[in-house]
């Protein structure tokens, strides 16, 4: 199996709904129990626009919390939803007709309606309050003209538990296999893949006491997302609720944050979490069955209507789709049928996600850690009684270790199905390893805590097929290295810009071009002084580096298997193929690609040294989700480099249509580094600012701090949030 990202690129088609739509929906009862309910909930927002929520209730500060989002960035909100809903082609039309098929095949409405009726009392109360807060803001803002949804319901969010960035695990199985299988290969209708390789990831660090300056842990949340993908928010109740950090729009849990008592970082997971089966199908009297432990068993069938947008009209299109004991068949290979089986949804990941957040100690994370629903993330985990503690995945489940499971099983037989999930303590985890540190990007646990990590001869290969990163190498150098840390050293560490991927092609390039290049080849007066200026560069990705231009743009043109960041059971990872690519490498390999590069920065700039910060932009000019850049506007130079190639802060920039310089478009977004003393202490930092309002004055507020990576002090207490308020007021006000 693999993990992959599903995030595509969006566009909002804005469809003229009248208010009185929407209120057709929600009565003057409804209404006044809505107001009086605002009552209770209290929202500051501080100097940087950031909302803390104060509740009374847990149900409280969860109507306040989306609110507060849906104030900050309704379309974002929104658009989260339509997407879990599998109604994209409603807006977009039949471009993702299949995207939205795979979702529904994934994502049971249906399941989550019923997971919803037989909730427990406490978590039917935030469910509730989830759609309240939503559809309350809604109503008091008829000018805002929903795309799709104008009525929200508490079940939508059971369609996704986990707060990732919409993660989907299918097992390896891509979009491209499921319209060939659904289509019979005639429908023209086209859809988005997948991005197998996502080129960012994110990196987090825990610190114990035994290597801080003031003796309290410290813990480092550096999420890599698409750019405005995750607010800033605190939500409070008198439940004991006080939770801090980053929240993925339209949910109602702290995903990356921290409480008073202990902090949680999650990066991406490789943990094998979805199986695909090759189904034996067979036909008698005309109906469809699949072999089972000798059985044949009907192949269950259901019909999916899909409306998606042609000509200003909705048009249905129906699937009839089939299902096995083991999930939907997804593709058809080598003439077989493939199902999958896997975890997408649940109502058990949702508690979790809320539990964990109220953890007062080691023992109540740990206990969330037990409910095992955690399918995509991994964990870095930081307290104030100074423990550290990391978990790679969550979610395993148990199979038959003789068995390659990246590979498709046999769906024939009792002997390839899950047989329950591994205890906790029997997944690859760390606690309180005597180096001092953990670290985790997106890389290998088995060099999470450098010597001291856990050793792989100890679990089984789908526990952590994960190979290793860059980054890893680079974090793990640092922190080998590291001592007395305070939040600013933890920052300039995690602001570490060394491109580790380097120290090995670069090498090769000077050596290949010093072996085959002759003073006499018109070549050698070329490329000799890039060459030179490579030769002396120190790796580090700076605004003013010309090296970086030419070392980035080369690179990309390089074998791409050394940009292949996730790995199957077995496969070499970003760093070995590397290597190899390095020490085996011909000169055509190497040489002409620099070349090319110096060739076209000069046909765009009429030289080929470049700076790295003149070509690597940042720029926010709308609250759009497909943001259109432009040379021609106001930009900012960005000094980080590529996640791909070893650079801690991670900025991911491309070129775009019409452009001459490259614009960033994910990377770091929110980034926080918190102290667990007997009062928090913690810094953040957002891309551009908080509200995705251009009219807002904190729609670009952090822009120039987060070029030049200046944090800004984090208001967790209630009074130091009072002392810097520019508003405060219920919702509805």
């Amino acid at each position: 199996m693999k993990y992959f990202k599903n995030h595509f690129p969006l566009t909002i088609l804005v469809f003229c709904f009248s208010f009185s739509t929407f209120s057709q929906k929600i009565s003057n009862q409804e209404i006044e129990r809505l107001k009086k309910l605002s009552q209770q909930v209290t929202i500051i927002r501080d100097n940087w626009g950031i909302a803390h929520v104060y509740g009374k209730t847990d149900a409280d500060a969860v109507f306040g919390m989306l609110y507060a989002q849906c104030e900050d960035d309704f379309k974002r909100v929104e658009m989260n939803y339509i997407e879990k809903l599998g109604r994209l082609s409603e807006i977009k039309g039949q471009s993702v007709l299949y995207n939205d098929l795979e979702i529904k095949l994934l994502i049971d409405t249906e399941e989550a309606k019923a997971d919803y009726k037989k909730a427990a009392p406490w978590l039917k109360k935030l469910l509730n309050s989830y759609a309240d807060g939503i559809n309350f803001y809604l109503h008091n803002h008829p000018e805002v003209k929903p795309a799709l949804l104008t009525h929200f319901e508490p079940w939508f969010p059971l369609l996704w538990t986990d707060g990732s960035i919409g993660a989907i695990s299918t097992g390896g199985l891509s979009t491209g296999e499921l319209k060939a299988f659904y289509s019979g290969n005639t429908d023209k209708v086209a859809y988005i893949e997948r991005e197998k390789d996502v080129q960012t990831g994110s990196n987090g660090f825990a610190i114990a006491p035994s290597k801080t300056s003031s003796g309290n842990s410290i813990l480092y949340i550096n999420p890599h997302t698409t750019f405005y993908f995750r607010p800033e928010i605190q939500m409070s109740s008198e439940e004991g609720l006080n939770s801090y950090g980053a929240v993925t729009w339209g949910q109602f849990f702290i995903y990356q944050g921290f409480n008073e008592n202990c902090g949680w970082m999650h990066t991406s997971s490789n943990v094998d979490v979805a199986d695909m089966y090759a189904e034996k199908i067979v036909t008698r009297n005309n109906k469809l069955f699949y072999e089972y432990d000798n059985k044949l068993v009907p192949v269950i069938e259901k019909k999916i209507t899909i409306k998606y947008l042609e000509n200003g009209k909705l048009i249905p299109k129906t699937f009839n789709t089939y299902y096995t004991n083991h999930g939907p068949i997804m593709a058809k290979r080598d003439g077989k049928w493939i199902s999958l089986k896997s975890n997408n949804r649940s109502m058990k990941s949702l508690e979790q996600s809320w539990i964990r957040t109220k953890s007062k100690s080691f023992a109540d994370y740990k206990s969330a850690m037990d409910l095992k629903a955690n399918t995509s993330n991994n964990t870095v985990y930081a307290d104030k009684e100074g423990n550290i503690a990391y978990w790679h995945g969550n979610f395993v489940p148990i199979r038959d270790k003789k068995l390659n499971w990246s590979k498709i099983m046999d769906g024939t037989t009792p002997a390839t199905q899950w047989k329950g999930l591994h205890d906790v303590s029997e997944t690859v985890h760390s606690y309180n390893p005597i180096n001092g540190w953990l670290q985790n990007c997106n890389s290998t646990p088995y060099t999470v805590a450098g010597e001291n990590s856990p050793k792989e001869e100890n679990y089984l290969p789908y526990m952590a097929p994960d190979g290793e990163s860059f980054r890893g190498l680079n974090a793990v150098r640092l922190l080998s290295k590291g001592d007395k840390y305070t939040l600013d050293k933890v920052i300039a560490d995690g602001y570490d810009t060394k491109l580790t991927a380097f120290e090995f092609l670069i090498p090769s390039l000077i050596s290949s071009f010093e072996k085959n290049i002759s003073t006499e080849d018109p070549l050698y007066a070329e490329l000799s002084e890039p060459i030179n200026l490579l030769k002396n560069w120190d790796y580090y990705a700076k605004e003013n580096s010309v090296a970086t231009t030419l070392a980035v743009e080369w690179a990309y043109k390089l074998d791409p298997i050394i940009q292949k960041v996730y790995t199957n059971q077995g496969e070499k990872d970003q760093v070995q193929n590397t290597l190899d690519f390095a020490n085996n490498a011909f000169p055509e390999q190497l040489i002409p690609q620099l070349q090319m590069v110096v060739n076209e920065l000069k046909i765009k700039f009429g030289t080929w040294q470049i700076p790295w910060g003149e070509i690597n932009r940042f720029q926010r000019t709308s609250g759009d989700i497909n943001l259109i850049y432009s040379d021609a506007l106001e930009s900012l130079p960005i000094g980080y480099g590529p996640a791909l190639w070893g650079s801690l802060p991670a900025y991911k920039s491309n070129y775009q249509k019409d452009t001459k310089k490259r614009y960033g478009t994910n990377g770091n977004s929110f980034v926080c580094a918190v102290e667990f003393g007997p009062k928090i202490k913690a810094k953040s930092l957002l891309a551009g600012g908080n509200s995705g309002d251009p009219k807002s004055k904190h729609f670009y507020d952090q822009a120039e701090m987060y070029r030049k990576g200046q944090f800004k002090d984090v208001l967790f207490y209630k009074e130091d949030v009072q002392k810097n308020a520019e508003k405060t007021y219920h919702p509805g006000e």
